[in-house]
């Protein structure tokens, strides 16, 4: 297990988490390849709601973004989980399990409902993460969405990330 210092990302950090995001999903086949973009259209709408970084030997090594998400049922205070980024040569020694760790820590801090992730499901599922019924990703395979309840009950209805999700460049 790395021991990595997590914390808030600071202005200066914005180049090294957009090489970082780019190279952690450089080989990532079910990427669309545009998530640093995402980031940066994240922060630039106002949209970042957290982003932390993981630092280890003064170089950041990893890094989650958290964005707000609607549902169609109106239910409010859900949040979106990613892209969560970990450099390749730091994978599998705990890096995205200590900022899932904090990220989920936090968002329970500041009152959210819950948050979902777009992902690999026997990873999430680790963090507590399920497959809800009801609550829909357009397009997306059921069994790759999933959400987690701070509140205990789980909205339905089909989910929209923030437009920056969108981005290509």
């Amino acid at each position: 297990m790395l021991e990595v210092t997590l914390r808030s990302e600071q202005q200066n950090d914005i180049q090294a988490i957009f090489d970082l995001t780019a190279r952690a999903f450089a080989d990532v086949e079910h990427s669309s390849h545009t998530e640093q973009f995402i980031v940066n259209a994240l922060r630039a709408a106002n949209a970042l709601t957290i982003s932390l970084v993981a630092e280890y030997q003064h170089k950041i090594v990893g890094h989650v973004a958290i964005s707000p998400i609607t549902i169609s049922s109106g239910a409010l205070n859900w949040y979106g989980l990613g892209p969560i980024s970990v450099a390749p040569e730091y994978q599998n020694q705990g890096v995205g399990s200590a900022l899932m760790t904090q990220v989920l820590d936090q968002l329970k801090h500041m009152g959210a409902a819950g948050c979902v992730v777009l992902g690999d499901p026997q990873y999430y599922s680790k963090f507590g993460f399920k497959v809800i019924s009801g609550l829909i990703l357009a397009d997306v395979p059921l069994e790759y969405f999933q959400a987690i309840s701070f509140e205990g009950s789980f909205p339905q209805g089909e989910v929209k990330y923030h437009p920056a999700f969108e981005a290509t460049q």
